[in-house]
Parts: structure tokens; sequence; C-alpha cells
């Protein structure tokens, strides 16, 4: 381990560009905070420039940080909070290279079950997709134009370490992706309150490859998009609720998903 760098370190400096997106896209990086992400983050060690960790948090997790090549540099605790987005920093972060795919990849090598997010709004929604994602099997999520960044601080924590086991296709044009999908064999279904067809009775549309559209918190999927699904899935409710929130929504289908293609 190296000197204590302080808040005025370079390397700090350059860490903390990264708790916006500008930074995190000029510098092709993001950071993983808290010891779940960290320990993803570094089970792909070619994907990690170095973990920064002030001394308690070093002592806390010297079995991680010893058994790792990753670089580990020691932090002031005033330089460490300046990396973390939360209260109560937990003094360890990684700094990780983005994980984008292109989203051709998806279109030649179709996983057995994907997301897609359009306009999605609030990075904690983005983490706990992610996770749910990941948790259900499937293979990448896709997050069009104008969603939130899963690199960002909120997202990542959400994850829970998620977003280093799926496939990540950040900005893309959905109104194309969509129909190279289908035309590539994966059934497409839009999360829709008011859709056509309830989820409990798609059987055979579910078999896959499938992927899940999924739209803003507040407006749902976007006009433009939803007629570019093979069908509007619905989810029934037996209660008094208007609606679910999305990310009940996308564990629900999700998970729907996982069981009827075994």
């Amino acid at each position: 381990m190296s000197e204590l760098l302080t808040e005025r370190s370079g390397r700090i400096v350059a860490a903390r560009k990264l708790t916006r997106r500008a930074g995190r896209d000029a510098a092709g990086l993001f950071l993983a905070e808290g010891r779940q992400a960290v320990v993803e983050a570094l089970a792909d060690p070619d994907g990690v420039r170095e973990v920064l960790a002030t001394e308690a948090a070093a002592t806390a997790h010297h079995d991680l940080l010893a058994a790792t090549s990753v670089p580990v540099r020691l932090v002031t605790e005033k330089a460490a909070a300046g990396l973390s987005e939360t209260v109560t920093p937990q003094g360890l972060v990684a700094v990780c290279e983005l994980r984008d795919v292109p989203a051709q990849t998806l279109v030649s090598a179709p996983p057995r079950l994907s997301v897609a997010l359009a306009e999605l709004a609030d990075p904690g929604n983005a983490g706990t997709v992610l996770r749910t994602a990941d948790a259900c099997g499937a293979g990448a999520v896709v997050f069009g134009a104008g969603s939130a960044d899963p690199y960002g601080g909120k997202a990542v924590r959400s994850s829970a370490g998620s977003l280093f086991h799926v496939d990540v296709v950040r900005g893309a044009p959905l109104e194309r992706l969509l129909p190279a999908l289908r035309t590539a064999g994966v059934t497409v279904l839009a999360a829709d309150g008011g859709g056509e067809a309830s989820l409990d009775e798609l059987g055979p549309q579910l078999a896959g490859p499938v992927l899940w559209l999924f739209g803003n918190e507040a407006r749902g999927v976007p006009a433009e998009l939803a007629p570019l699904a093979d069908v509007r899935v619905r989810i029934p409710m037996r209660g008094r609720a208007e609606s679910l929130n999305l990310a009940a929504a996308a564990a629900i289908c999700l998970y729907s998903t996982q069981l009827a293609q075994g």
C-alpha cells in the first residue's frame, strides 16, 4: 500500500470527478463503494484500476484486500467522504472500468431473458432492476437514451453487486433496437397497466428469448415505443391498489418469466 492520500491528491481529485456522469463518461471509469460491490468488482480484477481505502476500512477488510493483485491505496477519511454519496461513507471504493457492451451484441446473440428501460428516471430503480434481473437469470439490461446512469453511486449501491453480473447497454436507441431484436427472434413484451394481455395468460410467449420493456416511473412506456412490442402486458391485481411501482412490476414480470422458462 502507498502513502496516505488526501482530498487534494491527484488521484483523489480524479476519482472525485467520477461521482458525475460527465466525468465517468470522459474517463471510462466509475466508482463502486462498499464491501459487496468491491468483492464483485474484484472477481474480474482486469476491470478494476485500483481500490481506495481508509485505514479503518483496510483493517476491517484485510482479508479481501490482501488477496487481490489490484493496487490498494490508503486515503484519509475526508478523501473517502468526497468519493461517497452516502451520509456514512464506508471508506472502501473500487475504481472500475465501465462495463458497457454494444447493443448489437444482443441482436447477434440474444439472451434468453433481458430487460430494456425507457426513460427510467430514478437511479435507485435502475440499480434495483439490475439486481432483480440478475436474480432472475437475465443476461442483459438495456438503458435507453435518457435513462438514469447505472454507474451512478445510488444505482451501483442499489444493484448490490449485480451490475457486475449482467451485460449493460447504455444510451441505446430503442426505436431501432426493438425491431432488430424482434427480427432476431426475441419476443418483446411491454409492461403496461392498460395492456391487452394479462401476465398470467401469456404462456408460450414467455418461453424465450424474451425482452421486457419498462418505461418511466410516472409516464410508463413512451407512446412511440409501445407499438414496437409484440404484446403490451398488464399485471393482474386482485386488490384495490391503483398500480405498482416500477421496481415491483419488474420483479413480478421477470420472476414470472423465470418460472415459465424453467
